[in-house]
């Protein structure tokens, strides 16, 4: 058999595919049991579970933030999975895995069916023509309904595509978290072959010739300290060797010539160094400093660039700077403006939304992100590392052309019980929403609503509270539209502390009727911090230190305990959401803290 014909062997026992799920389906769990039993791990190895939400933050808000990419051997054949993420924020990032997939797996928990969100991911891998396999999983959940479930995910195929190769997909059942996959409910399974032995069936192998001209499209960005940038993608032409010359095709369509530091395969989890990769194979490639995503790796003799892929562009923007208030430099690791630069631009690296400009200040820097979830993730991670700054309140950003104000809007789906859809459609008119579309089944409604991104800022609490948790919404980004005009702000004042000290109960309990309060007995607080939100519309300065006096005089209802409300919770979004131009988020690894921005001069 001559080198040829043998690779070309290879490329037909490679499967590139992605999986597509709504948030808490069951992927990451489902690939746990396709790792182990492929044989990945040694049999003495400790392995934590959902191995693809790899830091805390994804395992904590059961999101997947990051795309990975994990290979697994089955028999002779290497299935390729790519996991794509599972939030609107990250919309662009899924659009760009997809283009690296000739297959995906469609998860959809038996008892809910498919949602809202597996709808966006689905409609955009149907419109690439990406061959669909529909994996029912949670068989064996309490009020599991698989064949109801399957025919939700007919019809949701039904409306998203008239293609019908598309439409003829292959069924598996299978229950994630034992490990067992089955082509029909009555069949008896131990194991995954099922799902294996249909993907290797159903899914083609890669397109793509090895006698062609080298063509590697870069679709995600990863960095290493000691390798620098990682370009991870699909070759779609050619060979690639470790240490070879070749041609980066950049974004203005110049071609730069470099070199192969390193060569990158996938071998489960983990990255191993390879000398060669081939069409069809994904790969990371070092080497490669100012490499972008969308770029081409071509040969150096005949380069040919492949078509750029578009990054969704930032909708939001806010200050980060640096901690200036009495409590700073004592909870944080990393307090100085220095630091704070180097980390943010070190962010720039991988995350490709992201935008980082200096100011005229040099305390201060403008982050930009696709959504609040997007800017939140940064800071919540910056946290746990040990930073310690301040941010403002998200700000849209607004565009001119032609003389005309232009802002983002977002394609936004409300998914509500019925009971819940009027009060959606009330809350949201305020915000300049506009319905293009109503459906109802009798028990939930879905609505389709054009909005500017304006007026999301702060609604996902609100309509969490007001669907008592039972709403799903989820929004994408559309177009920028003329500017819908002043969305009017209801919201109640601050509760501001007068003083430095410690919160005493005595002072909260005499402060009860002024409003709700986020601080408990104990807490630290400065001159300008805000510590609860007031029943009106103004802010509030009031003292929550003050002790009680004590006198000679016995009185009868001195031994009674003091009894308080609860404080209000807030989490990080709940800060970002509920301060005000004027207002500031304190972050340190401790404590989230609100506050004025300007601590002198307070009335």
């Amino acid at each position: 058999m001559s080198e040829t014909s043998e690779i070309k062997d290879i490329i037909n026992k490679i499967r590139n595919i992605a999986i597509i799920a709504h948030v808490d389906h069951g992927k990451t769990t489902l690939v746990d049991s396709m790792l182990r039993q492929s044989g990945i791990f040694r049999d003495n190895e400790v392995v934590q579970e959902r191995v693809l939400d790899s830091n805390d933050l994804e395992r904590e808000r059961g999101i997947t933030i990051l795309s990975k990419n994990i290979s697994i051997s089955y028999e002779d054949t290497t299935i390729n999975i790519v996991d794509t993420p599972g939030h609107a924020d990250f919309g662009g990032e899924v659009e760009r895995v997809l283009g690296m997939v000739d297959g995906a797996l469609l998860v959809v928990d038996a008892a809910e069916g498919p949602m809202p969100q597996t709808r966006f991911v689905l409609s955009k891998a149907l419109q690439l023509g990406i061959k669909i396999i529909v994996v029912i999983n949670k068989i064996d959940r309490q009020g599991a309904e698989p064949h109801a479930a399957l025919d939700k995910v007919f019809d949701l195929f039904v409306e998203l595509t008239e293609n019908p190769d598309l439409l003829d997909f292959p069924v598996v059942y299978s229950d994630g978290l034992v490990g067992i996959a089955k082509y029909e409910l009555e069949d008896e399974s131990e194991d995954l072959d099922p799902l294996f032995k249909t993907i290797i069936k159903s899914i083609k192998p890669p397109k793509g010739h090895i006698d062609k001209t080298l063509q590697f499209h870069v679709t995600t960005l990863d960095y290493n300290d000691y390798v620098g940038r990682i370009a991870i993608g699909r070759i779609h032409n050619g060979v690639i060797k470790n240490n070879e010359q070749v041609s980066l095709i950049n974004r203005e369509g110049q071609v730069l010539r470099k070199k192969v530091t390193k060569l990158l395969g996938f071998k489960g989890l983990k990255r191993v160094d390879i000398e060669e990769a081939y069409a069809g194979d994904i790969v990371g490639i070092a080497g490669f400093s100012e490499i972008q995503i969308g770029e081409t790796i071509s040969s150096l003799s005949d380069p040919e660039a492949l078509p750029l892929i578009d990054i969704d562009e930032p909708t939001l923007k806010m200050n980060f700077s640096v901690n200036d208030s009495p409590f700073a430099g004592t909870e944080g690791k990393f307090v100085t403006s220095r630091q704070l630069r180097k980390r943010l631009f070190q962010e720039l690296e991988k995350n490709v939304s992201l935008r980082v400009e200096e100011t005229e200040n040099t305390d201060i820097f403008r982050v930009s992100g696709r959504g609040e979830l997007h800017l939140s993730i940064l800071i919540e991670t910056m946290r746990r590392e040990g930073y310690e700054f301040q941010v403002s309140k998200p700000e849209v950003i607004f565009k001119e052309k032609n003389g005309e104000t232009l802002e983002p809007f977002e394609n936004l789906v409300v998914d509500v019980p019925d009971a819940n859809a009027g009060g959606s459609i009330e809350k949201l008119a305020p915000r300049k929403a506009e319905m293009i579309d109503m459906k109802s089944n009798g028990l939930r409604t879905i609505m389709n609503f054009a909005i500017p991104v304006r007026g999301l800022i702060g609604f996902r609490s609100e309509f969490i509270r007001m669907t008592k948790g039972e709403g799903i919404m989820y929004h994408t980004f559309k177009e920028y539209r003329p500017f819908a005009g002043e969305i009017p702000n209801y919201k109640n004042g601050s509760l501001i502390a007068h003083e430095d000290g410690e919160v005493i109960p005595y002072a909260l309990q005499q402060l009860e009727d002024r409003g709700i309060f986020f601080v408990k007995p104990k807490t630290k607080v400065y001159r300008g911090m805000i510590v609860g939100e007031n029943t009106r519309q103004k802010d509030l300065i009031l003292n929550v230190c003050k002790m009680k006096r004590l006198t000679n005089v016995r009185s009868s209802t001195s031994d009674i305990a003091t009894v308080i409300s609860p404080p209000r919770d807030l989490s990080l979004e709940d800060c970002l959401e509920y301060i005000k131009e004027d207002e500031l988020v304190e972050i340190t690894p401790q404590n989230i803290r609100m506050r004025k921005a300007t601590l002198t001069g307070l009335k």
